[in-house]
């Protein structure tokens, strides 16, 4: 029970935040490519590799994973959003955006929450 209020917590901040900064990314960048998107998944990821490698090292409490990973990192990063983008630029027949989209979510997505992992292993672990 706590576990799934932990969660609820961090996705009441997480989901709000994501739309705060789409609509930002959105005024700052008004172009076809889903910027705001990208954001939220590339920061989230890395926050969520560092609270990965804190955890490893024991050094983040285990509530911090349903509070911080589940809750705030999972509503705040967005596979829907990414996917009807993705499938919103391929209508539009924005076709290279739409791949250039899939592959910077993937990759730096990736690499976001590696270098959040070696980040935090070198300064907690």
């Amino acid at each position: 029970m706590l576990t799934s209020l932990l969660v609820a917590v961090g996705a009441g901040v997480g989901a709000p935040l994501r739309y705060l900064v789409d609509r930002a990314a959105r005024r700052w960048y008004p172009g076809p490519f889903p910027l705001g998107t990208l954001l939220v998944n590339v920061s989230g990821s890395l926050v969520f590799g560092l609270l990965a490698a804190g955890l490893g090292a024991g050094w983040a409490p285990t509530w911090s994973e349903p509070l911080l990973g589940a809750g705030l990192c999972g509503a705040f990063t967005t596979y829907s959003t990414f996917a009807h983008d993705t499938l919103a630029l391929f209508d539009d027949r924005r076709r290279w955006l739409a791949l250039a989209n899939v592959g910077a979510n993937l990759a730096l997505g990736l690499a976001a929450a590696a270098l959040g992992w070696g980040l935090g292993s070198l300064f907690l672990g």
